[in-house]
């Protein structure tokens, strides 16, 4: 009989299959797809060589993770590439707001007005991110924090609404850029927590830049299940779980899928019929025949790039989301990864990668308005397209069948939800079945190719199981 097997070779299930296998567990890891990856893939979506991450492609909190940083990944092939920016906010008149490495050129990006007001929310928290990684992307009533004063200073800006937090600025460039890092909780600006994720996005950028993977998201999935070989784990591809009895005997099952997934499987009926799934995206991955042509200079040296703006703006986009209404002005992140990985794409083109968000389950075509939109701020850019790969809400779900809807996310983070997930639980990684488990991106912290899930999860499983062996 095994230790553990994982349902779901994504980020979350290897992390935790890893974890397992180095402390002496016998692990093996089940994926239904041919390859292996969930969120963390790279495949050649639109014409030959040239490489595309179909969903997550610039990895803040994962080159911040405190799972990855114990683990050698690196020898593994993990190799992260930084652009001269993490991220700019361009503007219709060819300027650009920038999330940069640096707090002061950040802040003298704002202008006069606003300079002193970043800094000063910034600074308590500079240097202190191995502590506020290991506080906040966890089960936030689970131990007590590490820096408590950190902790609780964070903590008061952290529940506030980035439209709150834009009231301490008088210009629109911090205030667009704080929203445009807002919405990639994909809920409402006025909600709760939503500052929260703006600030934790800045601050990772000031510690750990915002990179890429060379070759593609898919290295960090090829890193993780190679460290998990090593230690004596198994990876199955195309094996698809409709019922536990379809696995090998096993004292803990984890799985690396969506709750609804989970109940069905493990036959845990309406165990979690009240999880909401949030809005979903519109992804468009473009194979380009050079660089995209930005107004503002500062885009053309960042990794991601921000399309929206006003903040009133992206709120619009957020709130057309979540209230069911078709997008025609949408927020857009942007990646340009082939700036720095030569991988990504034939000498002298470029890969490009970006996605707006729209309702749940739409079924629409937001192509157009996702064009025009880069084209505001990147006249000529149509002119580049060689091939685009599109996938709207139904797309996604078919290729990770994580997205419920469409949803990225894997779960509402909405208001409390950002922190009650996927339902209400003293160890949200445990289950009504004493030898099932959740470790997927649907429990804290939420989000992001980060592996924190898994690594509480693993915990979790890891104790039960001791338990089990006195």
């Amino acid at each position: 009989m095994l230790d553990a097997v994982v349902i779901g070779a994504g980020p979350n299930g290897l992390t935790a299959a890893v974890e397992l296998a180095r402390r002496g567990m016998s692990v093996e890891v089940f994926e239904a797809c041919d390859t292996i990856g969930g969120g963390a893939r790279t495949e050649e979506l639109t014409l030959p060589g040239f490489r595309h991450d179909p969903c997550s492609a610039v990895h803040p909190t994962g080159a911040g993770s405190p799972a990855f940083a114990r683990m050698p990944l690196a020898r593994h092939g993990l190799e992260w590439l930084h652009p001269d920016l993490p991220m700019a906010h361009p503007f219709p008149d060819g300027t650009a707001a920038v999330l940069a490495h640096c707090v002061g050129e950040t802040a003298m990006s704002f202008g006069p007005r606003d300079a002193g007001t970043y800094r000063r929310l910034v600074a308590p928290f500079i240097g202190k991110w191995e502590a506020m990684a290991r506080d906040f992307l966890r089960t936030q009533w689970l131990g007590l924090p590490q820096d408590p004063l950190t902790y609780a200073r964070f903590g008061l800006v952290a529940m506030q609404p980035v439209t709150l937090l834009n009231r301490r600025f008088q210009d629109e460039k911090a205030r667009a850029l704080l929203a445009g890092l807002g919405a990639h909780a994909n809920a409402p600006l006025s909600g709760f927590g939503t500052s929260g994720m703006a600030l934790m996005f800045a601050l990772a950028a000031h510690a750990h830049g915002w990179p890429v993977a060379r070759g593609g998201s898919q290295a960090i999935s090829d890193a993780l299940a190679g460290l998990l070989r090593a230690h004596g784990g198994a990876v199955h591809t195309d094996f698809e779980v409709k019922r536990l009895d379809d696995l090998p005997p096993a004292r803990a099952y984890v799985f690396d899928t969506s709750p609804t997934a989970l109940a069905r499987i493990a036959g845990l009926g309406n165990a979690y019929r009240d999880v909401k799934y949030g809005p979903s995206v519109f992804k468009v991955d473009y194979a380009l025949s050079g660089p995209v042509p930005w107004t503002a200079e500062d885009a053309r040296r960042a990794g991601t790039v921000h399309i929206g703006p006003t903040s009133g703006e992206i709120a619009a986009s957020l709130n057309a989301a979540t209230h069911g209404r078709d997008p025609s002005r949408p927020f857009l992140i942007t990646a340009q990864p082939s700036l720095i990985d030569p991988t990504r794409a034939p000498e002298g083109k470029h890969t490009f990668w970006a996605y707006g968000h729209v309702p749940h389950g739409w079924e629409g075509d937001a192509t157009e308005a996702v064009e025009r939109q880069i084209e505001r701020f990147a006249p000529g850019f149509r002119d580049l397209v060689l091939a685009r790969a599109v996938a709207g809400p139904p797309q996604l779900a078919v290729r990770n069948a994580n997205y419920v809807g469409g949803d990225t996310a894997t779960g509402s983070a909405a208001g409390l939800r950002l922190l009650i997930r996927p339902k209400l639980a003293r160890v949200p990684y445990e289950t009504a079945h004493p030898a099932v488990f959740l470790c997927s991106q649907a429990t804290p912290p939420g989000p992001g190719v980060h592996g924190m899930s898994g690594h509480y999860a693993a915990k979790a499983v890891w104790r039960r199981l001791r338990g089990h062996r006195r």
